[in-house]
C-alpha cells in the first residue's frame, strides 16, 4: 500500500471518526484541518525523497553514459596510435560503463514514473486540504446554525422547556394566591358589615334610652293615658327613669 493510500485511509478514519463522535463538529473540523497538514507534510517529504532518488540515479546513468562515450574515443585515440592493449583496456572500460547504463536505465525509469506519480497525488492532496480550508468556516456556520435550529425544535417540542413550564407554574400559582387573598377580603368585608350594623343597633338602643331620660327629666314624658303594653315593654327596656309609675 502506498503512503498515498494510507494517508487517504486515515482522511476517511478521520471523517468517520468525527461523525460517529460529533461532540464538538467544530472543535474535531480544526482537528482534521490540522491532520491533514500534517499528513500532506509528511506526504510531501515522500515525494521529495522521491525525486531526490530518481535525481541521484539520473546523474548515475548520465555519468554511466558519459564514461563509455570516452571510453569508446580512448580506444579509437588508441587505435591510431597503434597500441592495441590501450584500445582493448579502453574497450573493457566502455563494456563495464555501458553495462552499468543498461542496469540503471531501467532502475532510473521506474523512479522517475513513482516520483511523477506521486507527485500528481501529492497536488491532489494539497488540492484537498486547500479546499477543506476553505469549506472549513462554511461547515463551521452550518454546525452553528444547526445547534441554533435544534435547540429552537426542542423548545417547541417539548424538550429543554423546564424553564417554561416552570414559569407558567409559578404563574398560576400566583393567580391562586391573588383569588384566595381577594376572597379572604371579601370575607373580611362582609364581617365588618356585620359588626357595623350591630354596633349601629347598640348605639341606637342607647340614644333612645338617653332621650327618653331626657324627656322624663323634663316632664316631657307621655301622660299615664299611654298604653299600659308600651309603657311595660319601655320600662323592662330601662327606658323610663326610675319613679315613673307604669
Amino acid at each position: 500500500m502506498s503512503i498515498f493510500n494510507r494517508i487517504a485511509d486515515i482522511f476517511k478514519a478521520n471523517v468517520n471518526d468525527a461523525l460517529d463522535k460529533a461532540e464538538d463538529p467544530e472543535k474535531m473540523l480544526k482537528q482534521m484541518v490540522i491532520e491533514m497538514e500534517e499528513s500532506v507534510n509528511k506526504a510531501t517529504l515522500a515525494v521529495a525523497n522521491a525525486i531526490a532518488n530518481e535525481k541521484s540515479l539520473e546523474r548515475k546513468l548520465s555519468k554511466a553514459k558519459n564514461e563509455s562515450a570516452e571510453w569508446h574515443q580512448k580506444a579509437v585515440q588508441a587505435v591510431n596510435a597503434n597500441r592495441e592493449d590501450l584500445a582493448k583496456a579502453a574497450l573493457q572500460k566502455k563494456a563495464i560503463s555501458e553495462r552499468n547504463a543498461l542496469d540503471l536505465e531501467p532502475i532510473y525509469i521506474q523512479a522517475k514514473t513513482t516520483s511523477d506519480k506521486m507527485r500528481e497525488q501529492l497536488n491532489i492532496l494539497k488540492n484537498k486540504l486547500e479546499e477543506a480550508r476553505s469549506r472549513q468556516s462554511t461547515l463551521i456556520a452550518r454546525s452553528q446554525a444547526a445547534k441554533a435550529q435544534k435547540q429552537i425544535a426542542q423548545s417547541f417540542s417539548g424538550v429543554g422547556s423546564d424553564a417554561f413550564g416552570k414559569f407558567d407554574k409559578f404563574e398560576t400559582k400566583i393567580e391562586k394566591l391573588e383569588s384566595e387573598a381577594e376572597a379572604f377580603e371579601t370575607l373580611a368585608g362582609e364581617d365588618t358589615s356585620l359588626d357595623m350594623q350591630f354596633k349601629e343597633l347598640a348605639t341606637s338602643s342607647t340614644v333612645d334610652s338617653d332621650l327618653l331620660a331626657l324627656k322624663a327629666s323634663l316632664g316631657k314624658l307621655p301622660p299615664p293615658s299611654e298604653d299600659p303594653e308600651i309603657l311595660a315593654l319601655k320600662a323592662s327596656m330601662g327606658q323610663l327613669p326610675s319613679g315613673t309609675n307604669s
